[in-house]
């Protein structure tokens, strides 16, 4: 393996990483923080993606379709929250489960019915559709946006917050909510902008993807699971964690995927290696996990004390 391959699949686990976060913070918010447990956060992916798409060829400008799906999926939270989503919030996890999951199951009919079974596919803007120069290594930019997007996100959140009144209201209400509601705050609404913060992360994810992956019916259920394992790495509740542990997994994911059948190659037979190499490689975040839950069942970055994260 040269030098280049190995940096430009560290830079893809780094761009996979991010695209991790995106969906982990958001579902870090609500379950960490609203104790919701929200199989339908993939869904919102799948409608970013679907409403950038759209977007992109009706307007032909990115940047709105951009901006416009993570409105919408935004104001989509809102409404399906304000809608029923809001009784579940005090039920059992079980409950929980068995509604989101149907909700699931009709926002993939839902895409059938509106953009058909076929995939859809979304172009990448014609001044990101180039490489860029990183000391003689050659990088798409298009990845090196998400890249930042990722880090620009990060950076808000942590502002959002640590810095602000709503995420002193954020923090506090996921401490004691009897306590902020005696203040006077409306802990119904509070727990509304959270799913609806959390949709539009989730839908900004599926927006920057669209010109990476196929768009399909079901796209969201994938990356949800591997967004469910970031968030047991980094730490339930955290979103330094739900950083990191994206990180982590998004490098060690990629990078497994081309290392392990190189040394299985070097080893074993190349038959036995190419027939064995994937499996391995596709259960070795699995594996992470595992080993992060017996030795350190809180997650590698948990939740500081008074509730900051």
């Amino acid at each position: 393996m040269t030098f280049n391959l190995f940096l430009s699949q560290a830079l893809n686990g780094l761009q996979f990483g991010v695209l991790l976060f995106l969906m982990a913070a958001g579902l870090t918010l609500v379950f960490g923080i609203m104790s919701f447990v929200n199989l339908a956060h993939g869904s919102l992916y799948m409608f970013g993606a679907y409403f950038a798409a759209t977007l992109a060829t009706h307007t032909g400008s990115f940047v709105l379709a951009l901006i416009l799906s993570v409105l919408l999926v935004f104001l989509l939270g809102l409404v399906v929250d304000w809608l029923g989503l809001y009784r579940l919030h005090r039920r059992s996890h079980l409950e929980q489960v068995l509604a989101t999951f149907g909700i699931v199951l009709f926002c993939n009919e839902i895409v059938r019915v509106f953009w058909g079974a076929a995939p859809v596919y979304m172009e990448t803007p014609d001044s990101l559709s180039s490489a860029i120069s990183l000391g003689g290594f050659m990088y798409p930019s298009y990845r090196l946006l998400i890249i930042g997007a990722g880090l620009v996100v990060a950076v808000g959140l942590y502002w959002l917050i640590e810095r602000t009144r709503i995420g002193m209201l954020i923090r506090a209400g996921a401490s004691n909510r009897q306590m902020v509601a005696a203040l006077g705050v409306n802990i119904n609404w509070l727990n509304r902008l959270i799913f609806a913060l959390g949709a539009g992360l989730a839908a900004l994810a599926g927006a920057l993807v669209g010109p990476i992956l196929s768009i399909e019916s079901g796209m969201g259920e994938p990356i949800l699971i591997l967004t469910l394992v970031v968030i047991v790495i980094g730490g339930i509740g955290s979103i330094r964690g739900a950083f990191l542990g994206a990180l982590i997994v998004g490098v060690v994911d990629t990078l497994g995927r081309i290392l392990i059948p190189v040394w299985l190659r070097a080893s074993f037979d190349p038959g036995v290696a190419t027939a064995v190499g994937p499996a391995l490689a596709s259960m070795l975040v699995y594996i992470l996990m595992a080993v992060v839950l017996a030795l350190r069942p809180q997650g590698l970055f948990p939740v500081k004390a008074r509730g900051q994260s």
